[in-house]
């Protein structure tokens, strides 16, 4: 690779990074090909973007940047994974992979200007995602109006169960 191409792949890695809502860093060292290609497709299924980097284009990439917190994680064969629209979604991925792979290393991460560690990376795979938010957000704004409908309709429905009631009544003492 020459010194055009290097600098190139720097530019790419630094603009990505850039957008990113948060970065987690693995290793996905010893596991085998098909299966690292079915991690891409989960990435890609939930709009993930997943990169092996070579850790010194990383580092220069990060460089006076926010991100550069992350830069010792920068060690042996590193893969990022960061997302432009949820920043609980690549650590979701990964922590659902990192349970059927023991080989699958989380070295840590990095989310609203500071550094996370790979336990760090498992409390963010606990959160909701955005799209679980929105869904318990449109819950509860469909609950409140739902209720209150079965409210003012709480009255008219017990005067008809009444009137339900008294004609059962005057049948059976006829």
């Amino acid at each position: 690779m020459n010194r055009a191409q290097k600098e190139e792949m720097v530019a790419s890695i630094r603009s990505d990074l850039e957008n990113a809502k948060s970065v987690i860093l693995a290793s996905h060292m010893g596991i085998d090909v098909n299966t690292v290609n079915e991690l891409r497709a989960e990435f890609r299924a939930n709009n993930v973007k997943y990169r092996v980097v070579k850790n010194t284009l990383a580092k220069l990439a990060i460089r006076d940047t926010d991100l550069e917190a992350i830069a010792d994680m920068f060690t042996g064969p590193t893969a990022i994974a960061f997302s432009e629209e949820d920043a609980v979604s690549p650590a979701k991925v990964i922590k659902d992979f990192a349970k059927e792979y023991d080989e699958f290393e989380v070295r840590g991460g990095f989310l609203d200007g500071s550094a996370l560690d790979a336990d760090g990376v498992k409390r963010l795979a606990d959160m909701p995602t955005k799209d679980e938010m929105r869904a318990t957000l449109l819950r509860l704004f469909q609950s409140v109006p739902t209720k209150f409908v079965r409210l003012l309709n709480a009255p008219s429905n017990e005067f008809v169960r009444l009137l339900a009631a008294r004609k059962r009544d005057l049948d059976e003492s006829a």
